[in-house]
């Protein structure tokens, strides 16, 4: 698994530095993933070496959060992130993934962590409206 999440990660550096070249700065990009994308835009995220309008990842986790610490990109801690998960999520337990989190939050990452009664799912308006307003709040400060 760690040598897939690397190549997809230095797919993913590819892909953000070619739109940067193009005039799509990830200062102007969100980040979004939902399950395994969630664990990639954290993974992505944190480490890429320019700052995103925003990170949203949904019903996710961190895969190798001491790893992650160790490989903070210097622009890291200006990162954004909304974090949203499941109380009910029989895939990823909850409780795992609330103290990640918290793991990356005292470390000073700026990571909101949203939860919802929900299984693996997004929860329907409540959830979407929660997402909709930290994205527009992203762009409120550029």
């Amino acid at each position: 698994m760690k040598a897939g999440i690397r190549r997809s990660r230095a797919l993913l550096f590819e892909l953000l530095d070619a739109q940067r070249a193009k005039g799509f700065p990830t200062e102007e990009t969100v980040l979004f993933g939902f399950s395994q994308g969630c664990l990639m835009t954290v993974d992505v995220g944190f480490r890429y070496s320019h700052r995103f309008a925003g990170l949203v990842g949904v019903s996710g986790y961190v895969h190798e959060p001491l790893s992650l610490l160790k490989e903070l990109s210097p622009v890291a801690k200006n990162q954004r992130m909304l974090f949203t998960h499941g109380t009910q999520d029989p895939l990823i337990p909850f409780g795992k993934v609330h103290q990640q989190v918290d793991t990356l939050k005292v470390a000073g990452l700026n990571i909101e962590w949203r939860e919802f009664v929900k299984a693996h799912t997004i929860a329907g308006d409540e959830e979407l409206d929660v997402i909709r307003g930290f994205i527009a709040g992203r762009f409120t400060s550029l």
